[in-house]
């Protein structure tokens, strides 16, 4: 039985997101995070306001961790995400099931041409395609995607709540999004992307991969 959705659109129709967002972030200093050159972005394209823009958690700790970020990453696009930005990789320190390898993070911006459940249901099957398998609630994958935003909507359903829940505790969720979309503010939000990775207490580590030292 499908589970009906209940979406909030705010009045705007868009998030508050500055393009200042691609240039030089002073967050950098502030942090202690060197904003490192992102991933090659495959198949980006200019934006299409008919589209929602979306943001993605990827997260590997299984295997080549890199390599699984760049097999989902090129999976997107053949499932109707179209790529607009890549955070850096980096290395994350392990949340709530501690006895597991260290992940590598990053995060996509995108629009999506799937509704909010669609393009659940497309991350979840490249997952399923590229092997990853949960033995248990967060402990290790092989790749993890995660819905953070759709646009400015707020959806409470059985199996997807936007934002994300969590992404507001997460230091490897709020570290790669502040680099590439610092003054990004949900509605939802009592501060931008930025500021919140400022004022957030999670102690988890979370720095570059060697790659981008």
């Amino acid at each position: 039985m499908s589970v009906a959705l209940h979406v909030r659109r705010h009045s705007n129709g868009i998030l508050n997101s500055d393009r200042l967002s691609r240039q030089w972030n002073p967050l950098a200093r502030r942090t202690k995070v060197r904003l490192c050159a992102p991933l090659e972005i495959p198949h980006a394209s200019a934006h299409n306001p008919l589209m929602p823009i979306v943001y993605l958690s990827l997260g590997s700790n299984v295997g080549n961790r890199e390599a699984n970020l760049r097999a989902a990453i090129d999976a997107l696009l053949p499932a109707g995400v179209r790529i607009k930005q890549v955070s850096s990789i980096y290395e994350t320190e392990p949340v709530d099931y501690l006895d597991q390898p260290w992940f590598l993070n990053c995060v996509v911006e995108a629009e999506a041409e799937l509704s909010p459940q669609a393009l659940l249901q497309a991350l979840r099957s490249i997952e399923s395609q590229l092997g990853s398998q949960k033995q248990f609630a967060k402990g290790p994958r092989k790749i993890d995607l995660d819905i953070l935003l759709y646009g400015s909507e707020t959806i409470n359903a059985q199996d997807l709540q936007i934002p994300h829940p969590r992404m507001l505790l997460r230091r490897f969720v709020l570290t790669p999004l502040a680099e590439i979309a610092p003054y990004l503010k949900h509605p939802a939000w009592p501060a931008t992307a930025a500021e919140l990775l400022q004022s957030l207490v999670d102690p988890s580590q979370v720095r570059p991969t060697e790659r981008d030292r």
